[in-house]
């Protein structure tokens, strides 16, 4: 039952569970936060202790899902401080993980539902912090040679860039069976990191399985 979902004390965290299983199920047109206290076994008037309004909602949505990748990318950074290239690649797989696993979630995420960033300084603070750990990765592939030398922030952009329409096309089913017939997902994106970079990453060993360590904290 709907009730068993809220667990005293945690009513935010619930309700943000109970908005992303709405927007998994009825996308964003059938969030609402009376939905919200429905699913999460509340009364209709128990969100307004959190959420003026269902931009709230969404807002804290989205800023939960900032914060499960910037957790993926300090992890990365922590795992291969010495690797840039293998950062480049796990921040990216990292990336195109979340939209698979979560697509809804990942689209809300990095949408412009929330009309008003300014107005909800957690999100804003976990948007700059998870940039942040992109903005470093780059900083160290230039470093170490692997991307051509520009203003690293300028830079982050045009990867990120990348990465977010592969990821985008993959959940929306617009990558072509016939490429995903001829190498896995994860090598098209090393592939598609490969046109960026100044070397060659398809032939080091990036386009395996994640690591283990790594895999746990997915």
């Amino acid at each position: 039952m709907a009730g068993k979902k809220y667990h005293h004390g945690d009513l935010k965290n619930a309700l943000i569970r109970a908005g992303l299983e709405i927007l998994a199920r009825d996308g964003i047109d059938g969030l609402s936060l009376r939905k919200a206290a429905q699913e999460a076994g509340v009364s209709h008037a128990a969100p307004y202790a959190h959420f003026t309004d269902k931009q709230a909602l969404v807002a804290a949505i989205s800023a939960e899902g900032y914060r499960l990748l910037f957790n993926q990318l300090k992890a990365v950074r922590e795992a291969f401080q010495d690797e840039p290239q293998r950062q480049l690649v796990e921040a990216a797989w990292a990336y195109v993980q979340f939209a698979q696993s979560d697509p809804a979630h990942f689209r809300v995420t990095f949408s412009s539902t929330v009309k008003q960033e300014k107005d909800y300084p957690a999100l804003v603070e976990i948007t700059a912090k998870c940039f942040e750990q992109v903005v470093s990765i780059i900083a160290s592939c230039q470093a170490a040679g692997v991307l051509r030398p520009a203003p690293p922030e300028a830079m982050a952009v045009s990867i990120w860039s990348a990465v977010h329409g592969f990821a985008s096309l993959l959940i929306e089913g617009q990558i072509s069976h016939q490429l995903l017939d001829q190498m896995t997902i994860r090598q098209a994106l090393v592939f598609t990191l490969d046109q960026l970079t100044l070397v060659a990453l398809a032939q080091g060993d990036f386009s395996g399985d994640q690591p283990a360590a790594l895999r746990r904290l997915a």
